[in-house]
């Protein structure tokens, strides 16, 4: 019987939540330092920065590197990277295949649902007819012929590659202009100064969706999903490294996080300050959080985590 990927990462989440009942084992030294990566995503830095307050009050030194996510993935197989917060499904499949054939990962957990992923257009521009993928095309010389996308090397962007190599809604000709996250937002201020047509990469949790008006656009099921893109991010961690860290692992297994949160953090970050300090400020305004997420979890040299964790950030 075959399972799909989403099947397969189902069940390797259920394993691994049995596998994490109760309380975790005390971690050995060689578990101090865990190193993460994130692909410059404002999410995923804000998700990193909640896991390093959290890490480092238990008593670990956690390594954040900044990855375009082709490399995460490929330090994750060769053992560099521990663990990564920002599996989106099924953005990412072909790299979860590729690691899954490698047996190369572990699932931990399922950490935020409700997400999205896809093309959008600002609202001024759905207004004038723009709502769909196919729609795209009878405005090309508005868009200028061209799609933002994000940093070079993600799935996002290789999707809508394969689109316009494809002819796929009549957008043969049309280019994809690469760049960060942040860059590409720049360009949709710009552009909405001017009401100027504009289509771009959105996605949910971020905070563009309160800082714009924007509208996804129907019609890209067979390359982002059906609705809008819709999606699930996930924890993985590199084969091994749960079974000889248990402790930490079982923090990453109780890490889940909602739309609003992120939306919260992300805002911050994008506003100016850094990630540890939203982070901080964050968890002291939201002590509900840290019971269910440290249920189990002890410092690294076997102390209560909670109390740790409320010591650090000052409740």
């Amino acid at each position: 019987m075959r399972i799909s990927v989403m099947g397969r990462l189902a069940v390797g989440a259920l394993l691994s939540a049995l596998s994490f009942a109760g309380a975790a084992k005390a971690d050995g030294d060689s578990c101090r330092t865990i190193h993460l990566s994130d692909p410059g995503w404002t999410d995923i830095t804000s998700t990193n920065g909640v896991t390093g307050v959290l890490l480092t009050a238990l008593g670990y030194d956690p390594d954040i590197k900044t990855l375009s996510v082709p490399i995460g993935y490929q330090s994750m197989k060769t053992g560099e990277i521990d663990v990564f917060l920002g599996n989106w499904m099924p953005a990412q499949k072909a790299f979860v295949d590729d690691l899954n054939k490698a047996k190369a990962i572990e699932v931990l957990n399922r950490n935020l649902q409700g997400a999205k992923f896809t093309l959008a257009v600002p609202a001024y521009v759905a207004d004038k007819g723009v709502k769909d993928f196919a729609d795209l095309q009878k405005h090309a010389d508005d868009f200028d012929h061209k799609i933002y996308g994000i940093e070079p090397g993600a799935p996002a962007n290789g999707n809508i590659q394969k689109m316009i190599d494809a002819n796929d809604f009549g957008l043969k000709g049309w280019e994809l202009v690469e760049s960060s996250e942040q860059a590409m937002l720049s360009q949709v201020e710009r552009a909405g100064k001017g009401k100027q047509a504009i289509v771009f990469l959105a996605w949910a949790p971020h905070p563009m969706n309160e800082r714009f008006q924007i509208a996804y656009l129907a019609g890209g099921d067979a390359y982002f999903g059906p609705d809008y893109g819709g999606a699930e991010v996930y924890t993985l961690a590199r084969t091994g490294w749960s079974a000889a860290c248990p402790n930490a692992a079982k923090l990453f297994h109780n890490l889940t996080f909602n739309i609003g949160m992120e939306n919260s953090l992300m805002g911050s970050i994008l506003g100016g300050e850094d990630a540890k300090t939203a982070a901080t400020a964050w968890l002291k305004a939201h002590p509900e959080a840290l019971t269910p997420w440290l249920a189990g979890v002890t410092t690294i040299d076997g102390k209560p985590g909670i109390d740790a964790v409320k010591a650090a950030v000052g409740l």
